[in-house]
């Protein structure tokens, strides 16, 4: 058995060879109607020709809190295990988040306190990071606030019409999470409906759920851990006990509560409160990319 050690915050976990692992197998559904999205009047926020390439047709950008398909199946939670001090390599160190189209992606990541996160500008237009911890009992506290600008060869023509998406030059922070806040989250300064977010795990066995809700994990040390589904929008910690055992595959399922508060205060409007004549010139936004649907 070769054992290796790396400093991490709290106890070091440990690389060893797992040579009678368990898999962990199963589906992340919502519980209840998802929320109404979250819905920006463009015409308030730059770029409204750029960023209303996504957008409903008529004006505005939606961020939705949850991507569930009609089986109410959700995508992009992260699904982790808690207590496991040794296992297979953990070689996260830098995530890479991309600004395209007006959105971060991806929405949800992973990041490891002590370490850092790379943030790249793919559009033609010019973004702002704001980054935070965050959590329920100590609230949130700014990370670090920095520009994030584009790449000057782009061939900007019409930005309203089409682009190749070319990257600026990259942003990279290292940071360190305070005791008892796990949740990392990036906005932009400019474009509020850009969101991207981040839990802070302690070893590599983790997972991101698909279109179908699915996730799987892989080759766990046989033991007793304690298994989390996180989403940002949910804000309860869904945690279960499980008990891996040597050369099997188990399924455990999660149902997320949906929110049954109201969301936002970002809503749609009819007739909105600001039209392009606010600007002073005229306006075309076009769902080009995607025609998003409240």
């Amino acid at each position: 058995m070769t054992v290796l050690s790396f400093p991490f915050v709290g106890q070091a976990y440990q690389v060893m060879d797992v040579v009678n692992g368990g898999t962990i197998v199963g589906t992340v559904t919502l519980q209840g109607p998802p929320p109404p999205p979250k819905a920006y009047n463009l015409i308030t926020f730059p770029d409204p020709e750029y960023c209303g390439r996504i957008s409903t047709g008529n004006g505005w950008r939606l961020l939705r809190d949850f991507a569930v398909n009609e089986r109410h199946q959700v995508k992009d939670v992260v699904v982790f295990l808690h207590d496991v001090s040794a296992g297979k390599p953990f070689s996260l160190s830098i995530p890479r988040v991309e600004a395209r189209d007006c959105q971060f992606l991806p929405f949800t990541t992973v990041v490891r306190s002590g370490h850092g996160i790379e943030v790249v500008n793919m559009d033609p237009v010019m973004h702002d990071v704001q980054a935070y911890e965050t959590s329920l009992l100590q609230g949130t506290r700014v990370l670090f606030n920095s520009p994030l600008p584009f790449n000057h060869e782009h061939k900007r023509g019409d930005l309203h019409a089409t682009h190749n998406h070319a990257p600026g030059d990259s942003l990279v922070r290292q940071f360190k999470l305070s005791k008892g806040r796990k949740t990392f989250v990036m906005q932009c300064g400019f474009h509020a409906y850009m969101e991207s977010w981040a839990i802070a795990v302690e070893n590599p066995y983790y997972a991101f759920t698909d279109t179908q809700g699915r996730f799987v994990i892989q080759d766990i040390p046989p033991g007793t851990y304690r298994i989390q589904a996180w989403h940002p929008s949910v804000k309860e910690a869904i945690v279960k006990t499980v008990v891996v055992k040597p050369h099997t595959v188990m399924s455990i399922d999660f149902e997320l509560p949906s929110p049954t508060r109201r969301q936002t205060a970002y809503t749609i409007r009819t007739p909105p409160r600001f039209t392009a004549a606010a600007l002073g010139r005229p306006v075309t936004i076009e769902p080009l990319v995607e025609r998003q649907h409240p």
